[in-house]
């Protein structure tokens, strides 16, 4: 596995792969196995794998969060290196942004509900530092987990606005044996947020009205963000001592519409 850190040595690079497709998997580092599920499925589906690790200031809008995400390197490029990866894209922030983030994207209705009403311009941030991957790497297909399903609809949507030549995939929610959603995030739970965590899980996937639903999270000691239906899926965000965790359930096995401006997205 080889590191690139500035995308002038990945144009360089690229110019000895020829005509060889590249699959992409973004990512802020804490690898866990729902990130190398992504990777997997890349490696099946391209002759070249690039696996990128920044953690983006800014789609962070509380200092605190930003500074407590887990940074784990060095366990990070071990797990790369065994499942095969070919590159690991490092970025730093002069890299990404030499504007200090004076141009940035916005959009204007599906970032406003969910974790965009609660969290302020951090889709700005998402969007705007996936563009900027995009561009650097040009990746044939990206890689993205439906654990952050508005953040895959948001980027999709993105990509086709702006007609860039990269497949934004999918890939479904991978879980612990309790039901928790793999994410970075679990590791900063303390051993008793830990026990009770999955309930988050069963509680969003019991079946019951999203207002039940709310009320037996609360009852069971979530602080609840959001509790609601979008796109035949049940999605939440709840904050588990000094945690925030999301999760979202399809809520039934046929398909739902929903429609932002133009665009009709079905799931």
């Amino acid at each position: 596995m080889r590191i690139i850190t500035t995308s002038g040595q990945w144009r360089h690079e690229l110019a000895t792969l020829g005509a060889s497709s590249i699959g992409l998997v973004p990512t802020m580092g804490a690898l866990h196995e729902g990130h190398l599920s992504l990777v997997r499925r890349s490696r099946i589906e391209n002759d070249i794998t690039v696996v990128s690790i920044y953690v983006n200031p800014t789609q962070f809008n509380n200092p605190h969060d930003l500074d407590s995400y887990p940074r784990t390197l060095d366990d990070d490029y071990r797990l790369l290196e065994r499942e095969g990866t070919d590159y690991l894209y490092l970025p730093d922030y002069h890299c990404m942004y030499p504007d200090g983030y004076r141009y940035r994207l916005h959009e204007i209705e599906l970032s406003t509900i969910l974790c965009g009403a609660s969290r302020p311009g951090h889709f700005d941030g998402v969007l705007s530092v996936v563009l900027k991957l995009l561009a650097a790497i040009g990746p044939h297909r990206a890689y993205f987990g439906e654990k952050d399903y508005q953040q895959y609809l948001l980027v999709d949507g993105m990509v086709k606005a702006f007609q860039l030549p990269t497949a934004i995939v999918p890939c479904p929610i991978l879980r612990e044996s309790s039901g928790l959603a793999m994410s970075s995030r679990n590791r900063l739970l303390s051993s008793e947020e830990k026990r009770k965590a999955p309930e988050f899980h069963r509680i969003l996937d019991s079946g019951t009205s999203i207002e039940g639903i709310r009320q037996n999270l609360e009852a069971c000691g979530f602080i609840v963000d959001y509790v609601e239906e979008h796109f035949g899926r049940v999605f939440g965000a709840v904050v588990l001592g000094h945690v925030r965790l999301i999760d979202n359930i399809p809520r039934k096995p046929e398909a739902r519409q929903e429609c932002f401006g133009s665009e009709v997205h079905t799931c």
